[in-house]
């Protein structure tokens, strides 16, 4: 267990007969502080013990970030020879700007410092004029660079703070090469090729120090161009779309293989949160078309294989029993041993296994993640085995070269307080030049990171994505939770009445019927949807009511009023920026649900019912709002002889005048109420009830009427013993939806596609 932080010496402890490497001797505590910092230990002060410096953000540890005590008592190299100090961070030097002046001029550019960029007459600046020292030793903006129109294919791809640049020819097939200067590191792509397009190959390189990090958005942004589009069917690759890496056909295959360093060189709250963020990766990758095998293993002195991709193509492993496995494997003990080789052997084993078994390994795309600081000490270098992986993934049984580098990507993420770039750098593979290298701060909260990958731009089509989470002091935080959330606002001559509904297209909101008066036009109607467009108030252009809709039906029957049929579709006058603020929830039987829900292309309807309606009591959720706040309500549809007692409840409706259920509760409803259920509430008729299948959100029904109002209020009321909630099933008016959202017979929005019967 870490101990806590030391923010003075807190003891000492002298080690008086420790004589000789055999005798195992504790080290002293004195003097080991840092002048503006602190420290922690791993094992108290115990005989290996690693020692972690901590400073302020904009500061690092120096002249060390970490020391071990050795059996001897001693901790190297002795602090009696050094004042260990937070120094401010600084950024690479500014002054390699070529053909142009950098002010002011400073020997060094620590945190605040602010730079302007100038360019000789006769040049152009491109890239930021302006540009700060930020905390993480980075430069704010872009690089700058002072270039003229000489009729070259590629312009001056520039010089990078703290590089050295050599080439000069910008023609195509040109080279240029990148150092760093000083002590700093390179990342990114040390030589790039102009192209006969005018782009160079690869990307800008950085120089990073030793306390340098990449920040959680930067993380987020690259990563998410390599495994984003990996998730997605994608079309054959497009020269002129940069930064998408690997795709799979609808005949590959993905396999991503994980490794994850639990060595003592890594604290414990590292290990925990990288483990969680695997997890969150894990889960979040299901919401895709794409259903990855996975090759999981943690690793030290040995390797632990806590999944066995085999186990995948046998059948026998699945995401939930994979999720089961991170969760609930124990650590131990961890040595200070490291064999990232043996860790690589593994995954080499296993892929070699499966080419042997399986004839699709030729189009199998492989995704490495490795998590580890380096300084591996045992076993040797990693990079000849993951050389003769390469060599088994990219040999083409063509014999064509370079057809199958966009089949194996591996990404480091560089993680601990001392992290050696060194053995880290050649474990990355993938397209040249593309960033496949991360160094991260102790804090960084990867899990959200990866959270974020599949919320950009190229996943915007997909329905029911959401967030599962909500973070403390995000306004947006529940938007993102529900993004298909929609209120409806009617104007009346005497009030204004609520509703609610849910977003399933750019251009609809799905809602119920009896929300609207008789008399109600497009212009009495506004829908509240945040989007990035800023405006919440949506204008509508047109209302489509389910044609056989009519509370007065069967009031010679006994029903006074008959909410059959209760479904209606607002088409809004200007589409919604689809975004991760509103995001359409999917809908029954069309193309899209069948891809969230990972059936093959063939399915029918009848099948996405099954899947979805498979249980007597099935799951499933609504929200409801009142002025303090948006709840999730659960509730358990009943089928079979349970909706038969669920329906008998409508009997004791005042004013009912039936003696059979089915009069007034058609089988175009869900019954939900009684056994701990929630109750729905004014304002929460046309509210999506959904399903979450494997993270994607699905809806099922549309929130109509119920037996008793109990919280006119609102709030998380639960059901009476009486008390039951009747919601329009959707996969009994799947022709109404496809009616008007399956249109193909118009221009004014696209239409969704929908499955046979």
């Amino acid at each position: 267990m870490e101990a806590s932080v030391h923010w003075s010496s807190l003891a000492v402890v002298l080690c008086l007969l420790c004589k000789g490497w055999e005798v195992q001797c504790d080290c002293s505590e004195s003097p080991l502080a840092i002048q503006g910092g602190n420290y922690t230990l791993t094992k108290n002060l115990e005989s290996g013990t690693l020692l972690i410096y901590q400073c302020a953000d904009g500061y690092y540890p120096y002249p060390t970030i970490t020391r071990r005590c050795r059996s001897n008592g001693h901790w190297p190299p002795p602090p009696s020879r050094f004042n260990q100090i937070c120094k401010l961070v600084e950024c690479p030097d500014p002054n390699v700007l070529e053909y142009g002046n950098v002010f002011p001029f400073h020997e060094k550019y620590t945190v605040g410092c602010n730079t302007r960029y100038e360019c000789y007459p006769g040049y152009t600046l491109q890239g930021s004029s302006n540009r700060t020292c930020l905390s993480n030793g980075k430069w704010s903006g872009s690089t700058p660079i002072c270039s003229r129109d000489t009729g070259d294919t590629c312009s001056d791809p520039g010089v990078p703070a703290g590089a050295s640049k050599r080439g000069s020819t910008f023609t195509a097939g040109g080279t240029v090469t990148y150092s760093c200067n000083g002590n700093m590191v390179l990342v990114g792509s040390r030589e790039r090729t102009c192209q006969e397009n005018g782009r160079w190959t690869g990307r800008e390189p950085a120089c990073y120090f030793k306390f340098t990090y990449d920040t959680q958005s930067e993380v987020a942004d690259a990563f998410q161009r390599s495994i984003r589009d990996s998730l997605i069917y994608l079309p054959p690759e497009d020269d002129n779309q940069p930064g998408r890496e690997i795709r799979i056909s609808k005949k590959g295959k993905l396999n991503i293989y994980i490794a994850l360093d639990i060595s003592d060189s890594i604290e414990e709250m590292i290990i925990k949160r990288t483990r969680q963020a695997i997890i969150t990766l894990i889960k979040k990758i299901s919401t895709f078309a794409v259903s990855p095998n996975y090759e999981i293993v943690f690793f030290s002195s040995d390797v632990h294989e806590i999944v066995n991709i085999v186990d995948f193509y046998d059948g026998t492993e699945s995401l939930i029993s994979v999720i089961e496995k991170l969760e609930t494997f124990k650590i131990g003990d961890r040595s200070t041993g490291k064999d990232l080789n043996a860790a690589l052997k593994k995954f080499e084993e296993r892929m070699t296994t499966i080419q042997q078994v399986q004839q699709e390994f030729q189009e199998t795309r492989h995704i490495f993640l490795i998590f580890t600081g380096g300084a591996y000490n045992l076993g040797g270098s990693p990079v000849p085995t993951l050389a003769r992986i390469k060599n088994m993934v990219h040999t083409s049984p063509t014999g064509e070269t370079g057809s199958r580098l966009h089949h194996l990507e591996s990404y480091v993420f560089a993680i601990g307080a001392d992290i050696v770039d060194d053995d880290l750098l050649p474990l990355t593979v993938g397209p040249e030049g593309e960033t496949q290298y991360f160094r991260l701060k102790k804090e960084t909260d990867l899990a959200a990171t990866f959270d974020d990958v599949i919320e950009e731009n190229s996943a915007m089509d997909l329905c029911g994505l959401h967030k599962d989470y909500e973070l403390e002091g995000d306004s947006d935080s529940k938007r993102r939770r529900y993004p298909w959330r929609a209120v409806v606002r009617i104007q009346t001559e005497s009030r204004v009445m609520l509703c609610s509904g849910s977003l399933v297209s750019s251009h609809f909101v799905l809602t119920a019927a009896s929300c609207f008066p008789s008399d109600c036009k497009p212009e009495n109607v506004k829908v509240e949807i945040d989007d990035k467009n800023g405006r919440k108030d949506k204008t509508v252009r047109k209302i489509f009511l389910h044609p056989n809709f009519n509370t007065k039906a069967r009031q010679d029957q006994g029903v006074t009023e008959f909410y059959d049929y209760d479904v209606a579709l607002i088409q809004l006058e200007e589409s919604i920026q689809i975004s991760t603020l509103a995001r359409p929830i999917c809908i029954p039987c069309t193309q899209d649900t069948n891809n969230a829900l990972k059936l093959p292309e063939t399915s029918t309807c009848v099948q996405q019912e099954e899947l979805l309606l498979k249980n007597q009591r099935e799951k499933l959720n609504f929200l409801s709002a009142d002025r303090v706040g948006v709840y999730e309500k659960l509730v358990h549809a009943k089928f079979g002889k349970s909706r038969d007692l669920c329906i008998q409840k409508v009997l004791n409706v005042p004013g009912m005048r039936i003696s059979d259920p089915t009069v007034a509760v058609t089988d175009n409803f869900l019954c939900t109420g009684g056994d701990g259920d929630h109750i729905s509430c004014a304002g929460d008729s046309g509210q999506a009830v959904y399903k979450i299948h494997q993270n994607r959100v699905v809806q099922i029904g549309v929130v109509s009427w119920g037996t008793e109002s109990l919280c006119r209020r609102g709030g998380m009321q639960k059901s009476t013993r009486n008390s039951r909630d009747f919601h329009i099933n959707l996969f009994k008016v799947v022709p109404f939806l496809k009616s008007t959202l399956g249109n193909e017979d118009q221009d004014e929005y696209p239409a969704l596609r929908f499955l046979s019967d």
